[in-house]
C-alpha cells in the first residue's frame, strides 16, 4: 500500500507588512510570537518563519537582539524548523535585514529572489484608521521598491550557506525562478531548493490559478527534481492556493504575515487556527502532515543542534 505523500506547513507568525492597528491578534512582543510560534507548532506547522517587532509600536525590528528572547523560548518549547527572515521590511537595507540570521544561524533563512515594487497602499481602504503615524507612512508609501540585486543575495547567498543554513527561496514573479536558476548554474546553490511561490501580493505576480500552475510548471522546467514546492497565497488568497498546491502535490505556508484573516471579514484569532485550516484541507485530500523531523528529512537541513541559539 503507498504511503501517504508527507506536506510542509510553513506558519509565518507576524511579518513585516500587517501593522499593530489592523489586528488586535498581530503577536508583537517577543513572549506573543514566541506563544503564535509554538502554538502554530502544536497545530501542525513543521516550520515557523519569523520576524521580530519593537515591542512599543509593532513596527519591524531586525536587530538580532530582537530575536533572541523568541528563539529560546521557541527551541525549548518545540522542535519545530526555524526559519529566520532575510527579508526583514522593504524598506531596510541589506545590511540590516541579513543580521539576524547571520548571528542566529538558523536551519533555514528566507531568501527574496528578485527587486521588485512593493504596494502595501491598497490596504488603506481596509483599515483607514491606523493608530501609529509610521503605519500610516509605511503603509501608505508608494514609492517602495524592494532591493534584491544579484549581488545583495549572492552576498546572502555566500554568508549564510558557509553557516550551513539552508534557505527559503521567497519567489514572487516568474524572472525571480530564473533568477534562482542563475545561481544553481553558477553552483551558489544545490538541491533539494525549497522554493516558497509568492502570490497576491501587489507588484508580484497575481493570485489567479493560471498564474499559480504557470509559476509551478515554470519551477518544473527549470529545476526538475531539485526543488520542493511552497506556495503562500496573500489575504483572502491563502487557503484556496493552499488547498490547490497541496492537491498539486505542493506544501503550504499560512500565518499572520500573509493573512489576517479566518474567513470573510473574520479576523484569525491565531496563527494556530489558519494552521489547524490548512491540516483539514490537507488531511481532506488523504495527505499528511510532515512532522518537524520529516521536514527536515525532505529539505535537509543542518539541525536543530547545530544553530547558534
Amino acid at each position: 500500500m503507498a504511503k501517504p505523500r508527507k506536506v510542509i506547513i510553513t506558519c509565518a507568525v507576524t511579518g513585516a507588512i500587517h501593522t499593530p492597528s489592523m489586528s488586535e491578534y498581530l503577536p508583537v512582543t517577543a513572549s506573543e510570537i514566541a506563544d503564535a510560534a509554538i502554538g502554530a507548532a502544536k497545530a501542525g506547522a513543521a516550520v515557523v518563519h519569523l520576524h521580530a517587532r519593537d515591542p512599543k509600536d509593532g513596527r519591524p525590528d531586525q536587530t538580532p537582539e530582537a530575536f533572541s528572547p523568541f528563539l529560546g523560548i521557541i527551541k525549548q518549547a518545540s522542535d519545530c524548523v526555524v526559519n529566520i527572515t532575510t527579508g526583514g521590511a522593504p524598506t531596510m537595507t541589506i545590511e540590516e535585514r541579513i543580521r539576524p540570521a547571520e548571528t542566529h544561524q538558523p536551519e533555514i533563512a528566507s531568501l527574496n529572489m528578485g527587486s521588485m515594487n512593493f504596494g502595501l497602499f491598497p490596504m488603506l481602504k481596509r483599515f483607514p484608521n491606523l493608530k501609529h503615524a509610521w503605519e500610516r507612512d509605511y503603509v501608505g508609501n508608494k514609492n517602495i521598491i524592494f532591493n534584491n540585486s544579484f549581488g545583495q543575495i549572492e552576498h546572502i547567498l555566500t554568508t549564510l550557506g558557509a553557516l550551513g543554513t539552508k534557505f527559503e527561496f521567497e519567489c514572487y514573479d516568474t524572472a525571480h525562478l530564473y533568477n534562482l536558476k542563475h545561481f544553481l548554474d553558477e553552483g551558489l546553490v544545490k538541491g533539494p531548493l525549497f522554493i516558497q511561490t509568492v502570490f497576491g501580493l501587489m507588484g508580484g505576480i497575481g493570485a489567479h490559478p493560471d498564474d499559480v500552475t504557470h509559476m509551478k510548471r515554470t519551477a518544473d522546467r527549470l529545476f526538475g527534481d531539485q526543488y520542493r514546492w511552497s506556495v503562500l497565497g496573500a489575504g483572502k488568497n491563502q487557503l484556496p492556493i493552499a488547498a490547490m498546491a497541496a492537491a498539486m502535490g505542493g506544501h503550504v505556508r499560512v500565518g499572520l504575515e500573509d493573512s489576517l484573516w479566518a474567513g470573510p471579514g473574520t479576523l484569525a484569532q491565531s496563527n494556530a487556527v489558519q494552521v489547524e485550516k490548512a491540516r483539514q484541507i490537507i488531511e481532506g485530500l488523504g495527505l499528511e502532515l510532515a512532522s518537524p523531523d520529516e521536514a527536515r528529512e525532505i529539505l535537509e537541513t543542518k539541525g536543530p543542534d547545530k544553530v547558534a541559539f
